[in-house]
C-alpha cells in the first residue's frame, strides 16, 4: 500500500496567501511527481489536494462516467474547472489562488486534513462546525462492510 496523507496539521496563510506544507505531505507529493506538481480544486466547502498522478486517475474516472444529468455535469464543470496545478517553492510553500481561497472561505488559520489519497484544506472555523450524523453514518458504514460501532 502506498503511503497516504494522514494526520491533521494546523497552518496559517501568510499575507500573500502562501501555505507551508508539512514535510510529510511534501515527501508524498515529491515521490509521486518528480517535478513536485500537485493539483488543488474546490469541493465540499474546502480545497481538495491531489498528487499529480492521483488527480490524473480521478480525472480519468470522471471522463469515463456517463454524464447525462445536469447535477453530474455541474459537478464536473465546477471541480475540473477549479483545478489548478501547482508546485511548492524551495521553502515548501504553495500559493493558494484567491478564487480557491474565496470558495473555501479561507482566512488566516487553516487545517490540512489527511484523507489517504488526498488532503483537504479547511478554514479552521468551518472545520470546527462539522458534525457527524451518527445513526445515518453507522448504517452507511455497515452497508459498506465497516464496523465502527463503539
Amino acid at each position: 500500500m502506498k503511503p497516504g496523507f494522514r494526520k491533521t496539521f494546523p497552518r496559517s496563510l501568510d499575507a500573500k496567501g502562501r501555505l507551508m506544507l508539512p514535510p510529510e505531505y511534501r515527501a508524498i507529493i515529491s515521490a509521486a511527481s518528480s517535478s513536485g506538481s500537485f493539483v488543488l480544486t474546490g469541493y465540499d466547502d474546502c480545497i481538495w489536494a491531489y498528487t499529480l498522478p492521483g488527480w490524473e486517475a480521478f480525472e480519468e474516472k470522471i471522463y469515463q462516467m456517463q454524464n447525462f444529468t445536469r447535477p453530474f455535469r455541474d459537478f464536473r464543470r465546477l471541480v475540473l474547472g477549479r483545478a489548478e496545478e501547482l508546485e511548492f517553492d524551495p521553502q515548501g510553500r504553495v500559493r493558494v489562488s484567491q478564487s480557491l481561497m474565496r470558495y473555501a472561505g479561507l482566512s488566516k488559520d487553516v487545517l490540512l486534513v489527511g484523507q489517504s489519497s488526498r488532503f483537504e484544506i479547511w478554514d479552521t472555523q468551518r472545520y470546527d462546525l462539522l458534525k457527524i450524523e451518527d445513526a445515518a453514518l453507522d448504517k452507511e458504514l455497515a452497508q459498506s462492510g465497516i464496523d465502527f460501532s463503539l
